[in-house]
């Protein structure tokens, strides 16, 4: 069975609805009267699908199944609970008390918080209507610790209830014939690891057509059909080849990624533009690009998402590295007084209170098209050649759809009308990309003339006094964060990226223009030894960008070019329209088969046999002059036969990938495969040359890491029989659990009740049980190697919260055997809360934010005199305990040393 081979688009669907305890405290108040027009209903997760949806007891030929995919999972529990019964809108009844009082273990793709997910699908909160409200989308990010991204789309839909009462429906308190019809909302999130938001949008979109009009008792199945279908579909390559299949009205369209180096751009770019002027524009990124308290405001939950993570491409290749989260229910207002850096969103409705109760924030209205600061906040002036060169070029850029198609005639097809806006959108998004990233080039083209590439050093000083006086207090913020350093490395890395073949293929024409410039710039002192004048012109040491050079005699010289393209700031128009731009290819377009039953394995092993075959197919009638296509055609078939079980096949095409374009070579994907060989496929392997050069290139940027994986596991029988304490201590020193006698012993004396000291053999399958779920969970904590360093070789982390708001930021705190710590989101970070021996008083409080009283847990220590406080919501009294126990136990234990 292939490991860690990639899903398709979909990693999990989530349906959420009013939970079990609001239908009920609703039922009650239709029998008593009560009125129930705006009745508040609390939001669960009501159900989860995620791949592998069909799998095979036994392999046949050789081949693993589908969805041969084994990611790391954890349980998702539904709890049993009794709910009233509830009549959908086409009268089938369904009883929920013997739906949800099942106990389903459900299998839940990691890095999925489904505590939080209620609320952010939800974000402002569930009512009861009267009328059906039409159908809404909006979009979700969710970054882990490591800084990578998942994306959900959710869509909230409208669904009548009615109640029954006893075999009677009640309206008022009153046996009514014509009952009265609520409405109120559920939803649909999907979730990927790719940024397809418009493909995503598409797909609920035709999967609503068909859902409302089902029964209730289909509607599980058919919305596990749907999520079935969306593992089925393949991410294309790098390049020029879209993927398309078919959800029937619509034809959905999964666009490629450009280069290896940019993202995928599934959205419209020019939403920002439709939203601010230039000016305000160059505010936002100047916000994000000197690391600010950064909050949209919308009244549009879609909008939030979608305007922020236009920023995110507008400031590419520079990568934002602090918490962004985009969408923020009301209950999750106490993020933003975290005292880090974030990009976060929140509704317009809160716009008055977050201003006022924090300090510090780059308001932006994304309604009104305003940018506004709060108190203490202040942006910098950017260099203004770069800014009156961007400004020109978005003047040039055509943002109205209705003025490109007014001279064509109507079509009666919609899949070619959204085949045309989809080609104008893409060819505008290249526009605005293009405009971006010569914004990026014009303010960090002189980078290049501080570096020192042999001794990995920037000369910042220098770099500040090469720039005019009016630009440097932008780049002497600009020049201490993160996103900087993190762009400073690549330099240094000679990384070839859009922002490095840009000022290449740009250079000449900066040397030309600046000759050609009224006014040059005054060139560098050379020959001068670079002298580290003062601390307002040195970088913050922890971040290390600023180094002095190494070789004295040695000056970074060369002449300086002008930050743009233009040759000053009053440059005619005509000038500028010429700007650089990447080349555009014509993409082309690889069309899926039409979806099988997507539950049946044999039908699923066939579809695939297809779409190998249909590949096939067309890399026959492929021109061989055209590699690069020929490419992304192995590329895909390899994927596809990755994920049927044909790994030998997969590696041919890998192989065959590997000889026209490295560029897209994917060697994790490649390694996966090889890793997954059984015996027989491995020795078939050896015996071709291509195939063994294949997997010894793979296998030697590989071995390091398969080492540390070569961990054994411990096979273990639980007891039949009760044990005493001789048998139960065997047992727990063979299960791994402890190997210390006196904590078996201790152990022992809790398990046992009364007189008769023995262990009842299921006492101990739930305490092992227990403690097998607890290591699971703990094992799927990935810590980036900067916070491993922080920790002694033995420790390891027991428990993470979910995302909360500290003293110390936005992150999730770790408890490990010796100490407290804080991961912090975005970009990955480590601030030690407490080691337990110095831990002085732990307690409960609450945190005051607008009008909520929030659960907090303070902590404090011996070493700190301020106390650690973090919002930890529902966690609270849990963590309260564990860490009173653990601080206990360690008192016990250097008491005894």
């Amino acid at each position: 069975m292939a490991v860690n081979i990639p899903s398709g688009l979909l990693e999990a669907c989530v349906v959420l609805g009013p939970s079990s305890d609001s239908l009920k405290d609703l039922c009650q108040a239709q029998q008593q009267g009560k009125e129930t027009k705006h009745w508040p209903l609390e939001a669960e997760v009501l159900q989860v699908h995620a791949p592998p949806f069909v799998s095979k007891e036994t392999d046949v030929d050789g081949h693993g199944p589908a969805f041969s995919r084994v990611p790391k999972r954890r349980s998702f529990l539904k709890k049993k609970r009794e709910r009233p019964a509830v009549s959908s809108s086409n009268g089938t009844k369904t009883t929920t008390d013997s739906t949800a009082s099942r106990a389903d273990d459900l299998s839940v793709p990691k890095d999925i918080d489904l505590i939080a997910l209620p609320q952010l699908c939800f974000p402002g909160g569930m009512v009861l209507a009267t009328e059906s409200q039409e159908d809404s989308y909006h979009f979700l990010v969710f970054t882990d610790v490591f800084g990578n991204q998942t994306h959900g789309v959710v869509v909230q839909y409208c669904k009548s209830l009615q109640f029954s009462l006893d075999g009677e429906t009640y309206q008022n308190g009153h046996r009514s014939s014509k009952p009265q019809r609520l409405y109120t909302t559920y939803a649909i999130c999907v979730i990927s690891k790719y940024p397809y938001y418009n493909a995503l949008r598409d797909c609920l979109s035709s999967f609503l057509v068909q859902l409302k009009p089902c029964r209730m008792d289909d509607f599980e199945e058919r919305v596990k059909e749907f999520s079935a279908k969306l593992a089925l579909v393949p991410i294309p390559p790098p390049g020029q080849l879209q993927v398309v299949f078919s959800l029937k009205p619509l034809q959905i369209v999964l666009p490629p990624r450009e280069h290896m180096d940019r993202p995928v751009v599934d959205l419209d770019l020019h939403l920002p533009f439709l939203c601010f002027r230039p000016e305000q524009i160059l505010q936002v990124i100047c916000g994000i690009l000197t690391e600010q308290r950064v909050v949209f405001l919308s009244s549009d939950w879609a909008r939030l998402s979608l305007v922020a993570e236009c920023f995110m491409f507008y400031i590419h290749p520079l990568h934002w590295q602090h918490p962004f989260v985009p969408v923020l229910s009301r209950q999750m207002l106490d993020f933003l007084m975290a005292p880090t850096a974030y990009l976060m969103g929140c509704h317009v409705q809160h716009f008055e209170e977050v201003a006022a109760e924090t300090e510090d924030l780059i308001l932006i209205h994304i309604d009104s098209g305003t940018v506004s600061s709060s108190c203490a906040a202040d942006l910098p002036d950017m260099p203004l050649f770069a800014t009156e060169c961007f400004k020109m070029r978005a003047e040039g850029l055509q943002l109205n759809y209705d003025l490109e198609v007014c001279q064509r005639g109507s079509s009666t097809d919609v899949n070619e009308l959204r085949a045309r806006r989809r080609q104008w959108q893409r060819k505008l998004n290249s526009d605005i990309l293009n405009v971006t990233l010569e914004l990026i080039v014009n303010i960090f083209r002189d980078v290049h003339d501080h570096l020192n590439y042999e001794h990995r050093v920037f000369n910042s000083e220098e770099f500040l006094r090469s720039q005019e006086s009016a630009n440097q207090p932008f780049y002497k913020k600009v020049l201490d964060t993160h996103i900087f350093h993190s762009f400073l490395r690549e330099r240094l890395n000679r990384k070839m990226d859009a922002f490095t073949r840009m000022e290449i293929n740009t250079r000449s024409e900066a040397y030309r223009m600046r000759t050609m410039s009224d006014s040059p710039r005054r060139p560098i002192t050379q020959e001068t030894p670079r002298k580290h004048a003062g601390p307002e012109n040195r970088l913050n040491k922890r971040l290390g960008m600023s180094l002095p050079n190494l070789v004295d005699d040695h000056t970074l010289s060369g002449p300086i070019r002008q930050l743009s393209l233009m040759k000053s700031p009053l440059a005619d128009k005509a000038t500028l329209s010429s700007g650089f731009k990447l080349p555009s290819k014509s993409v082309k377009t690889f069309k899926l088969p039409e979806f099988p039953p997507p539950l049946a394995f044999h039908y699923v092993q066939k579809y695939y046999v297809d779409l190998i075959n249909l590949l096939s197919d067309v890399i026959a009638t492929t021109n061989p002059q055209d590699s690069s296509l020929l490419a992304r055609y192995y590329y895909l078939r390899g994927l596809v036969g990755s994920v049927a079980g044909k790994r030998l096949e997969a590696l041919v095409d890998f192989q065959n990938l590997n000889r026209t374009d490295t560029d897209i070579f994917p060697v994790e994907l490649v390694t996966a495969v090889v890793d997954s060989l059984q015996v027989s496929e491995r020795a078939v392997a050896d015996r071709r040359p291509d195939l063994k050069r294949l997997i010894s290139q793979v296998k030697k940027s590989t071995e390091q890491a398969r080492l540390e994986d070569g961990g054994s596991v411990k096979k273990f029988e639980l007891p039949r029989t009760h044990m005493l304490l001789e048998d139960f201590v065997q047992r727990v020193q063979e299960s791994g659990i402890v190997k210390d006698q006196g904590a078996i012993t201790r152990l022992f004396e809790a398990l046992t009740v009364g007189q008769q000291k023995q262990v009842d053999p299921e006492v101990f399958r739930i305490f092992y049980t227990i403690w097998k779920e607890t290591e699971a969970e703990a094992q799927e904590v990935d810590l980036p190697a900067s916070v491993l360093e922080r920790l002694d070789t033995l420790e390891r982390v027991y428990k993470l919260s979910s995302s909360v708001k500290t003293s110390h930021g936005v992150g999730k705190i770790a408890m490990t055997e010796r100490r407290l710590f804080l991961l912090t989101e975005g970009r990955p970070g480590y601030v030690e809360v407490a080691k337990f021996r110095d831990i002085e008083e732990v307690k409960i409080s609450s945190a005051p934010f607008l009008l909520l009283r929030i659960p907090s847990l303070k902590i404090k220590t011996s070493r700190r005199r301020e106390t650690f406080e973090a919002n930890l919501k529902s966690e609270c009294d849990l963590w309260h305990l564990m860490i009173k126990e653990m601080w206990a136990g360690r008192k016990m234990a250097d008491e005894h040393k």
